[in-house]
């Protein structure tokens, strides 16, 4: 009897002394990152001894799968909110606003106006183009930044998560060492700092893991690439930029080292990759090219309205602004060696969108042009143009099919190119930050109608010729010379006696013709060749027969400021396009300021919602955290209550192999 009490305390002491052990284990690693809790078992007792003990740890693989599907939609989410933040305050600003700046430039349009002689007003509306320049160039830059940031994180978070895969693998390797149970329990550590390892990939991009053979963890993106695999092998993130080597783009290098481009929305990678680059997809992108775009058709819009003009010096007016033309960006599978540079064709600034263009040949005389979304992908229908004989400048004229949209571009091609060679156009986004004034001269500021009309002292009707529209100064109209002046004289309109009827004449000839009941554009009723003049005037009131009306240059036109007047509509038409594809009854084009508008709106739009969704998150990683650590975490109370529970176990069991020795001791007595 004395000799089972004697084994039976000694299996207690034994087993309570590792009960303690792992007590005070879990009670040590209280604040060891990544520790998951141990406990001990044992089995019930045979005879006079206690089962194996066994040291477990307790965690739940649902539970931590949960835990990283959480934490990978929260840390997108605040890495989201965290960029998009700073760029929605910048917008936000008061002293950021684009739309202050195009309304100060019209103000000091309105100034010239009212004096229109004065060269000093006429300087002031510089000023406020210089202006207007330095703040598209500021927003522009502040965004250019920001997407070089995004670059240098978007580095930082690949280089992490490569080091965490590296170590995952490293950490299988070690793990398959560990044969025996007691290995396994011996080396707990190692089982823990890999399920770090996991976590912390996991708040970078979102991963699922699966139990490999011998207790590896195989890990893979959540769109299914595999990242950990068995015996060792792993594959790696980089970045590259390709064509365009400024935009870093985040590749995976599988198939013997190959980088091959991951076709991922970043909504779907998720953890912090995946907001950086959806921080950038969806605002920055889209804000710079939205920039530019509004930069170029500010420009156009302006240099084409000051050519329909006369400047103060009394020559046609020329360009006010320089639109940018910007070098196309080759792929790197390229085989040809031409180059494409880019630019605006002259009075298509409201055709543009606010996209880049992938440019592809389709044969050795055509090249096709596509619209790209802010993550590459096409929008729309690709349009083709044809190309001639290299070197050529190719726009709306050379489009196969002439109805068809030619986004406003005009390309400049070299020799060379080869069929499936691919180039990349970023027009809109590098416009904002390269727009400048092509004059400062106050003189150039076309204020003045190269045109005017008056009517003959003698009419004896008060019938006379409005203020006429100017439509073309250049080839094909009736301007020419230096200093300019009609090609074919005054032109004189005369009434006939027959009801409707007028004489047209000029130095090219005369024509008779029948206006059509109104009196709208008296030109372009007339016919050829006067409808090609690139002016024309309505006739307002009854004129009597016999009554003359001049049309004439206007020479020394100082105090006009007709041409002025529609410089200043400008504030109000709707020249920046909106979308890509739109239908036939869609109000596709925006005023300056309503395109400036819906810019800040969209970035407002949506960081509000990443900011709503990141709160959902949170709390749903809140709740897994909690969740895993009531499972895996130390809890002091309850370590606190199975240490006392242990020590009195651990006491009792000692004083089992008391009562052994003092019934031996009395047995040994008995046998004296």
């Amino acid at each position: 009897m004395s000799y089972d009490l004697l084994n039976i305390g000694a299996s207690g002491i034994r087993a309570n002394s590792q009960l303690l052990q792992t007590t005070s284990k879990n009670i040590s690693n209280l604040n060891t990152q990544g520790y998951v809790r141990e406990r001990t078992e044992y089995s019930t007792m045979i005879g006079d001894q206690l089962g194996r003990g066994e040291t477990v740890r307790l965690i739940n693989e649902f539970a931590v799968k949960q835990l990283n599907r959480d934490l990978a939609n929260k840390t997108y989410y605040d890495q989201f909110v965290s960029e998009a933040s700073r760029v929605d305050n910048l917008f936000a600003e008061d002293s950021s606003s684009l739309s202050t700046s195009i309304n100060k430039l019209f103000n000091h349009l309105q100034e010239a106006m009212n004096q229109p002689a004065s060269s000093v007003n006429r300087g002031l509306f510089f000023t406020g183009a210089q202006n207007l320049v330095d703040q598209m160039d500021r927003l522009s830059g502040i965004v250019l930044d920001q997407k070089n940031t995004v670059n240098e994180q978007l580095a930082i978070f690949s280089e992490e998560a490569n080091s965490l895969i590296k170590n995952i693998s490293d950490l299988n390797n070690k793990i398959t060492t560990f044969q025996s149970p007691q290995a396994q329990q011996a080396n707990s550590a190692v089982y823990n700092e890999r399920d770090l390892a996991i976590k912390k990939l996991a708040e970078l991009v979102d991963i699922e893991t699966l139990d490999g053979s011998n207790g590896q963890k195989l890990v893979f993106l959540g769109t299914g690439q595999s990242l950990v695999m068995e015996e060792g092998a792993f594959n790696l993130f980089s970045t590259n930029g390709d064509p365009d080597p400024n935009f870093k783009e985040l590749t995976l290098d599988v198939s013997g080292a190959q980088a091959v481009a991951l076709e991922l929305n970043p909504a779907n990678l998720k953890g912090k990759i995946g907001g950086l680059l959806a921080f950038r997809d969806e605002i920055l992108i889209p804000a710079q090219n939205q920039l530019g775009q509004m930069a170029i058709s500010i420009a156009d819009a302006f240099n084409q309205q000051n050519h329909l003009g006369l400047d103060l010096d009394g020559n046609l007016g020329g360009d006010l602004f320089n639109i940018p033309t910007v070098g196309a960006y080759a792929y790197k599978a390229n085989t040809g060696s031409a180059t494409i540079s880019a630019t605006l064709e002259a009075g298509e600034g409201k055709k543009i969108p606010a996209n880049d263009f992938l440019i592809e040949y389709v044969n050795a005389t055509q090249v096709s042009v596509t619209a790209l979304d802010n993550r590459g992908n096409p929008v729309g229908n690709a349009q083709t143009f044809n190309i001639g004989a290299p070197p050529s400048t190719i726009n709306s004229a050379n489009l196969a099919a002439p109805s068809t949209d030619a986004f406003g571009l005009e390309l400049n091609i070299s020799a060379g190119g080869a069929v499936g060679d691919k180039f990349l156009v970023k027009l809109n986004s590098e416009a904002a930050g390269n727009l400048s004034l092509a004059t400062t001269r106050a003189e150039h500021l076309a204020l003045a109608s190269p045109v005017r009309a008056s009517s003959a002292a003698g009419n004896t009707s008060s019938a006379s010729l409005t203020t006429g529209t100017v439509t073309n100064t250049g080839t094909g109209s009736n301007f020419s010379g230096t200093p300019p002046t009609f090609t074919d004289g005054p032109i004189t309109i005369t009434k006939t006696a027959n009801a409707n009827e007028y004489t047209i004449s000029d130095a090219s000839g005369s024509v008779t013709f029948t206006t059509s009941g109104n009196s709208k554009n008296i030109l372009a009723q007339a016919g050829a060749p006067f409808n090609t003049y690139g002016f024309d005037f309505d006739l307002e009131g009854q004129a009597a027969t016999g009554d003359s009306f001049t049309i004439e240059f206007n020479t020394g036109g100082y105090d006009d400021n007709r041409n002025g007047l529609a410089l200043a509509n400008l504030q109000n038409a709707e020249l920046v396009r909106h979308n890509v594809v739109s239908s036939a009854n869609t109000d596709n084009l925006k005023t300056f300021n309503e395109s400036f508008a819906k810019l800040v709106t969209d970035v407002g739009v949506v960081t509000s919602q990443a900011k709503t969704n990141g709160a959902a998150f949170a709390a749903l990683a809140e709740q897994s955290e909690a969740w895993y650590e009531s499972l895996s975490g130390v809890n002091l109370d309850e370590e606190a209550a199975n240490l006392l529970r242990f020590q009195q176990s651990y006491s009792a069991s000692a004083q089992i192999i008391s009562a052994a020795r003092a019934v031996f001791d009395t047995l040994l007595s008995a046998a004296r």
